[in-house]
């Protein structure tokens, strides 16, 4: 078991393709609540029983929270039905899936079914997450199972067919055709993946498009859409990108309203088709409304003239038809005049075909924001924007592309932060989030706080909004980059996911994590030698009176002879030392193994809590005897040792406050155990190189790189 404290860089381009078939892959996905499809549908047949979902069942509580909870009058006469009793001859899938098969029901949730609709136009990526050979005739036993991208794992969700309906009609998400159920159990395992039906409303269809694919999210807003918009769309469908579009609704009153124009305000469309007419030039674009109704009625609509002007081959080709069944054609022109977003879900190489033709490489890395260390807040917040998780990012060769005359490298950042749709249920919202991106020069460290306000940032994200992702594109020369997200306000504590996309023909780039990346430690400085001080002798007669002839101290005296001494210092406002912290000491630096202190161990110890009390002093100036836990990075930083942001996350949970202080006994109990453990790691670390190797035995000795940092520290 190789650990390295000092340079510790992890590529996880590496990881990711290390990790293609192991837990959390398309191959092997992770199971949801620990649930088997394979084995729960071998057991209900083996006992003739159709599967009850008690992790998902059929009551309010899977319905929702609010407007769907238990006070709501909607819920009272919703009753959960399987397929074979809401009609004859129930069928999974119906002809083949298709974009005709998604009707939307009573729950505002269209950004799910026009990604839903999109998905149908990728085979390949439709039965991904609808795995084939399920059916309500061979092997039925009431059970299905889907499979959607979570975070960076794909995740198994498996549900019953119990659902919701009204007056035998199904409430939610239907199809067209009466007796085929896939579009309606899709919805509900997704309903399942967040904890109800009611934490799907409202939402940007992007949102489904990356649970569907794994794919990276770009936003455009159409009034500062770049000029070659028409160029982004037609490729990201050659390379099998997911699209959908909305009309902003700026009065709430008119939310999901039809235009005169049959185009409905705060709704979201699919996407499926961007064609250029070769003779008249004309530049098209297919849309779908996910209700499978409602049409644009303007040029190019289903009926227009405009499509007398093609031959019947042309409309072939573009797959014409005058069906009120939610899809229309329209000019591109008209496409910007009408429509405020568009949002383009980049499929990542797993999710791809042809790695040839669909030219992406991404990297993942996941990371928190902790309160009162690594919270840092937007750059309004100097004293704690530092604190904030990095992410070195290294491009090597400006872009291979033969129709663009610009210099750079292109890339896609997206940064998502994870899991407030669940925790809606509990008063949770969206926090305000975004990025900036530094330039940096070979500094493989933590960047600290005067990088920031001496160094203006590269590029960074439009602005800070309360999205579950924030995405941009950029080009910038090749060179190193630190990225950092965060919260707009500091003390926000939330996961997140910050994902890079590139095109393969800006050669390889390196996303490296540098919150995960540097361990080492510098040992404080000895103290120096001379005369004793006053508070030396002093030290010594107490030390002596309490010792007696032994000439050694246990942890009960430790602490008599320490706070006779440290309550004198009134700046500190300390009671003194606990006897737990008195133990920690003794283990520390009992070198003979007696349990007790002698003189020599005594002054050694005394020394280092000088040292210690000059920096908590310097931080502690307003003298209120506390620092607080972003002062402390640099405090501990200032001992001599040097974190990576996941020990100083458990420093913080460990000896901070409520308020997210530290006082003086915690402050010098959180050194001592930094000193052991880099005391233990440089025992097995003979040869000097600061990496070692373990066996599982030797790990719980070490008790550092293991899961154990936290009892340890």
């Amino acid at each position: 078991m190789p650990y390295t404290p000092s340079g510790f860089f992890c590529d996880r381009l590496i990881r990711e393709r290390e990790r293609r078939d192991g837990e959390g892959s398309l191959n092997k996905p992770l199971r949801f609540n620990g649930q088997d499809f394979s084995v729960l549908r071998q057991e209900c047949l083996q006992r003739k029983s159709l599967f009850e979902d008690d992790s998902f069942p059929a009551t309010v509580e899977s319905l929702g929270f609010k407007e769907l909870g238990h006070k709501s009058n909607k819920v009272k006469n919703i009753v959960w039905k399987r397929p074979k009793e809401i009609c004859e001859n129930p069928q999974f899938i119906v002809g083949g899936a298709s974009r005709t098969d998604i009707c939307q029901g009573d729950l505002g949730d269209c950004w799910l079914l026009a990604a839903i609709a999109c998905l149908t136009l990728n085979e390949k990526l439709l039965y991904r997450v609808i795995p084939e050979e399920q059916s309500f005739s061979e092997g039925y036993g009431g059970v299905f199972h889907f499979q959607f991208w979570r975070y960076g794992d794909w995740v198994d969700v498996v549900i019953d067919d119990r659902i919701p309906t009204f007056n035998n009609q199904l409430v939610f998400t239907k199809s067209a055709e009466r007796n085929e159920f896939w579009s309606a159990l899709l919805e509900k395992a997704y309903a399942k993946l967040h904890g109800s039906y009611e934490a799907l409303k409202g939402g940007n269809t992007t949102e489904a498009m990356e649970d569907f694919t794994g794919g990276v999210t770009e936003f455009y807003e159409m009034k500062e859409a770049p000029k070659e918009l028409y160029k982004i769309m037609k490729k990201a469908l050659e390379r099998g990108s997911l699209m959908g579009c909305s009309i902003d609704s700026l009065v709430p009153a008119r939310f999901e309203t039809r235009t005169v124009t049959g185009l409905v305000k705060g709704h979201a469309y699919s996407v499926t088709a961007v064609e250029e007419h070769k003779d008249s030039k004309v530049r098209l674009v297919r849309l779908r409304n996910p209700w499978g109704q409602v049409e644009w009625n303007g040029p190019w609509s289903d009926n227009s003239k405009e499509w007398g002007t093609l031959s019947k081959i042309e409309k072939e080709k573009l797959q014409h038809q005058s069906a009120e069944d939610g899809e229309f054609w329209m000019s591109f022109e008209d496409f910007k005049k009408n429509y405020t977003k568009i949002e383009i879900c980049n499929l990542t190489p797993d999710a791809l075909e042809d790695d040839k033709i669909h030219k992406w490489t991404v990297s993942v890395n996941e990371g928190r924001w902790v309160r009162g260390c690594s919270a840092g807040g937007c750059r309004n917040y100097p004293d704690t924007f530092w604190t904030n998780p990095q992410y070195r990012l290294r491009l090597l060769e400006e872009d291979d592309d033969p129709e663009d005359n610009e210099v750079g490298c292109t890339f896609v950042v997206a940064l998502m932060q994870k899991n407030r749709r669940k925790e809606r249920k509990m008063g949770a919202n969206l926090f305000t989030i975004g990025f900036a991106i530094y330039e940096m020069h070979g500094n493989k460290q933590h960047m600290q706080k005067d990088f920031f306000l001496f160094n203006s940032s590269k590029a960074r994200c439009k602005s800070y909004i309360n999205l579950r992702e924030v995405t941009q594109r950029f080009r910038l020369t090749p060179g190193e980059y630190v990225i950092v997200p965060s919260t707009y306000e500091p003390h926000q504590e939330d996961s997140h996911l910050v994902d890079v996309l590139a095109s393969f023909s800006s050669h390889i780039f390196f996303l490296l994590s540098l919150h995960l990346a540097h361990l080492m430690t510098c040992q404080p400085a000895p103290a120096s030698a001379g005369e004793e001080s006053e508070e030396d002798q002093q030290f010594r007669t107490i030390f002596q009176e309490i010792a007696g002839e032994e000439m050694e101290i246990t942890a009960n005296e430790l602490k008599n002879v320490l706070n006779r001494v440290i309550t004198k210092h009134k700046d500190l406002n300390t009671e003194g030392f606990s006897l737990e912290s008195c133990r920690s000491m003794i283990a520390l630096m009992d070198m003979d193994g007696t349990g007790r202190l002698n003189l020599q161990e005594f002054r050694h110890l005394w020394n280092k809590i000088k040292q210690w009390q000059g920096i908590f002093k310097h931080y502690n100036a307003d003298q209120t005897g506390t620092i607080n836990s972003y002062e402390m990075r640099n405090a501990v930083n200032d001992a001599g040792f040097r974190l990576n942001n996941q020990l100083y996350d458990i420093i913080t949970m460990r000896y901070a406050n409520e308020s997210m202080n530290i006082d003086f006994d915690s402050f010098i109990s959180c050194l001592v155990r930094l000193e052991a453990m880099f005391r233990a790691f440089q025992a097995f670390d003979q040869d000097g190189d600061g990496t070692i190797r373990l066996s599982v035995l030797e790990v719980g000795d070490l008790n550092v790189p293991s899961q154990k940092v936290m009892r340890f520290l």
